[in-house]
């Protein structure tokens, strides 16, 4: 009996969205192909684009495709042309989010020996790191949260579970890399650090093989530019995961390079690109389309275990690096589709063999 087609819900969302996701597929269809991987991919609406055509940033049937589906890939959304709206585009992202238990935000960082000329880090040693931030709970969802003309009060509140579910996520993926965790907080000063020390550690416990640290985040925050290569993953809250997740963008010289990946215990998990909607490039045919690309491979990889397809994605993507086949943002002058023309064409001639520690 034949395997039933993955499913993959696809949102394209708004202004340089719909021109990434194109090249993602297409990569995805290229990388596929004569692989014994059966596929179908439905796009939907979402963020602006729902607002347009549903009246809603996450229409009744994107949401309801997106929890029937085995991953989801989801390139940009928002702009000014809904600064307005009652309820803006990133509320959709928000509510997918909840919808789909996406309790754990994976962000990978690495500076490949390509990418080493963009970066603004000159360090000898490997860049490759992870961060496993936790997404939905923390100070952006705590209750109380009032203000008044005198005083503004937000909460910062944690359970066990929500501490245990992603600690066990960042220890797996140790497990996968160089099994060292090193867990951020504030445990000097915040209760709610000091808590998630005491749950990480019985959960390390299940991990012998896993080294687990500890840094507080201002010190993290100076480790990840002055000596990153120190780490492997880096676990940590929702407020602290937020703003570190961005500064490690930085080192690699490009945001335009990044995926990322929301997961929880079950269902899909959701991919994406870090970077926004650019309106002010949008329709100009030169957005850069490689965090889109490694999106698709890092789905490939964790939604269906296809390492030595992921593998062959990156390896394009370096290639048309080295080449300088890139956009106007990374100092090339390239159009999206010739930048993925160029990483189909590297695909299509070779294939290359997984590489453990990717992400």
């Amino acid at each position: 009996m034949s395997q039933k087609p993955y499913q993959i819900t696809a949102l394209p969302g708004d202004y340089i969205g719909p021109e990434i996701m194109a090249a993602g597929l297409r990569v995805l269809r290229a990388v596929t192909a004569d692989q014994n991987f059966d596929y179908t991919v439905t796009e939907y609406p979402f963020g602006g684009a729902g607002i347009d055509a549903a009246g809603d940033p996450l229409p009744k049937e994107t949401l309801a495709a997106a929890k029937a589906s085995d991953a989801v890939l989801l390139a940009a959304i928002g702009g000014p042309k809904w600064d307005g709206a009652a309820r803006t585009p990133e509320t959709g992202l928000l509510e997918i989010r909840k919808a789909l238990n996406l309790f754990a935000n994976i962000r990978p960082t690495a500076i490949s020996p390509v990418m080493q000329r963009y970066s603004p880090i000159k360090n000898e040693d490997p860049v490759d790191f992870v961060i496993v931030r936790e997404l939905t709970s923390g100070i952006y969802f705590g209750t109380p949260r009032e203000r008044t003309a005198d005083y503004a009060l937000d909460t910062m509140r944690y359970t066990a579970s929500e501490i245990e579910r992603v600690a066990r996520v960042a220890f797996e993926m140790a497990n996968r890399r160089h099994q060292h965790v090193t867990l951020v907080d504030k445990a000097n000063v915040l209760a709610t650090s000091k808590f998630w020390r005491e749950v990480v550690g019985r959960v390390a416990t299940q991990y012998p093989a896993v080294t687990l640290d500890y840094s507080y985040v201002d010190a993290a925050a100076m480790k990840i530019i002055a000596n990153p290569a120190q780490f492997d993953v880096i676990l940590t809250e929702n407020l602290f995961g937020d703003i570190l997740s961005d500064e490690a963008a930085q080192i690699t010289g490009s945001l335009g390079t990044i995926p990322s990946m929301s997961s929880g215990a079950n269902g899909p998990a959701l991919y994406e690109p870090i970077h926004g909607s650019a309106p002010d490039i949008a329709g100009q045919g030169i957005a850069n389309p490689f965090s889109m690309i490694k999106s698709v491979a890092m789905m490939l990889t964790n939604s269906f275990d296809r390492r030595d397809l992921a593998a062959t994605i990156n390896a394009a993507v370096d290639q048309s690096i080295a080449t300088h086949i890139v956009t106007p943002d990374l100092g090339g002058s390239a159009t999206t589709e010739e930048v993925t023309n160029a990483v189909i064409q590297s695909i299509q001639e070779s294939r290359v063999s997984y590489e453990p520690n990717h992400v």
